[in-house]
């Protein structure tokens, strides 16, 4: 697709209508040159309750994602709401190659966006839908529409309505010094799900989005917790000696892969949900760790030092079969499968940098998708076309984001503490 190949510079603040209580905001540092303009006219009807403008929100995703240039509504010539008040010769003095119309109403469930995408250029109507959601869904609505015009557009399915979960060191001693934080992939709506005195890692989300599961020390020791997202309630999965880490949920949410270390070496486990019943996968003298679970629930890529450096390899478990899948430089770890199976992104150590790398698994062609330095625990978004990871910017620990062509990137640092461990969510269901 051309707007993935345009690679071009910008600098510019993101800062999200109703995010304002939001601890991270986004920075896109590069998006794509001459990206397309597109006018998202304020939506007739009424309006929110809480103030958060639908199409302000839908403008923000569209920025977001470096392929947009959103027209403000300050210099629209026309605020339309119906087909037939589109004037498109006003839009084309603008430049403007999409509009977005419609209205907001209210219904018995809460509100409804009835919204047409239309192209400029060919002056023809791409489409109309609606969207409903209850009176605290705003955000959910907005989102959802900006994925909808997203994909109409390229083809690609928008990623608005997913949701990232992160670890905030506050940075102070304190019962509240580490938290894991849920929020919109836009940094709005942070929520705080646990928070200790001790370290929280590796955070990771089932396929339905209803539980996590996290490393926390709260016990002394390192320890794998579930968390139940629906009632609240956690279950300490774990209590061995030695490592208990890097948990990983199975495709069909069953399983969970992780690594212990009480039998005295690192190794990979997988754990039944339901049964509890505890299965070792790798049995060898290097240390084996940072599970992935593969597309089709039947291989797991993990790290491991068995060739004598960090590289990634992969297991079957049913044959118990391994096969080294990385060997360019002297170190790749923490490994993530895109989902259509067939890459990985990792963190690959060059000339003593650590950088997200990107590499097609049948050819074995690699490519550094990041510049910055200290790059950790990259996490793929469910269409495969981006990642978050953690790095550092200005002495303080802050997310990133990478298209998987590098033609895009943002930051999201914190106004408060350092973050760190990012896990991007499945597409919601």
């Amino acid at each position: 697709m051309t707007l993935l190949k345009k690679i071009g510079l910008i600098v510019v603040c993101v800062f999200f209508a109703s995010a304002a209580q939001a601890q991270i905001t986004i920075e896109i540092t590069q998006g794509v040159d001459e990206p397309t303009p597109i006018a998202v006219v304020p939506f007739g009807g009424v309006h929110a309750s809480d103030g958060a403008a639908i199409h302000e929100i839908m403008a923000n995703d569209l920025r977001m994602s470096g392929f947009f240039r959103p027209i403000a509504p300050a210099d629209m010539l026309s605020h339309p709401s119906r087909q037939e008040d589109i004037y498109y010769r006003d839009w084309r003095l603008l430049g403007a190659t999409y509009i977005v119309i419609g209205n907001i109403s209210r219904d018995e469930q809460g509100f409804a966006l009835e919204y047409e995408l239309y192209d400029v250029v060919s002056q023809q109507r791409l489409f109309r839908k609606i969207t409903r959601g209850g009176t605290q869904a705003v955000r959910d609505i907005a989102h959802a529409a900006s994925d909808q015009v997203y994909e109409a557009i390229t083809n690609i399915r928008g990623i608005f309505s997913t949701k990232m979960l992160y670890v905030e060191d506050m940075g102070v001693d304190g019962p509240s010094r580490y938290r894991l934080v849920k929020a919109d992939i836009d940094g709005a709506r942070d929520q705080v799900l646990f928070s200790s005195s001790q370290p929280l890692l590796s955070p990771a989300w089932s396929s339905d989005m209803r539980q996590v599961a996290y490393v926390s020390f709260e016990t002394s020791r390192p320890a794998i917790f579930r968390h139940d997202l629906v009632t609240g309630t956690r279950e300490q999965l774990t209590n061995f000696r030695g490592l208990n880490g890097a948990p990983a949920w199975s495709p069909d949410d069953r399983k969970l892969a992780f690594v212990l270390s009480k039998d005295g070496n690192p190794e990979l486990y997988t754990l039944d949900i339901a049964t509890k019943k505890l299965t070792r996968v790798t049995n060898h003298f290097a240390i084996d760790t940072e599970p992935n679970w593969t597309p089709d629930g039947k291989s797991l890529i993990f790290t491991s030092n068995r060739g004598g450096s960090p590289q990634i390899y992969q297991i079957g478990l049913a044959s118990g079969r391994v096969e080294r899948l990385t060997f360019d430089g002297d170190y790749n770890a923490r490994g993530r499968v895109s989902p259509d199976g067939k890459s990985i992104v990792m963190v690959h150590r060059e000339n003593g940098v650590f950088h997200i790398a990107w590499q097609d698994i049948a050819s074995g062609d690699m490519r550094i998708l990041t510049e910055t330095w200290l790059d950790e625990s990259p996490t793929i978004a469910p269409n495969g076309a981006m990642l978050l990871y953690a790095t550092q910017y200005n002495n303080q620990g802050v997310l990133a984001a990478v298209s998987m062509d590098a033609g895009l990137k943002f930051r999201l640092p914190s106004k408060l503490g350092d973050v760190r461990e990012p896990a991007w969510s499945p597409f919601p269901k």
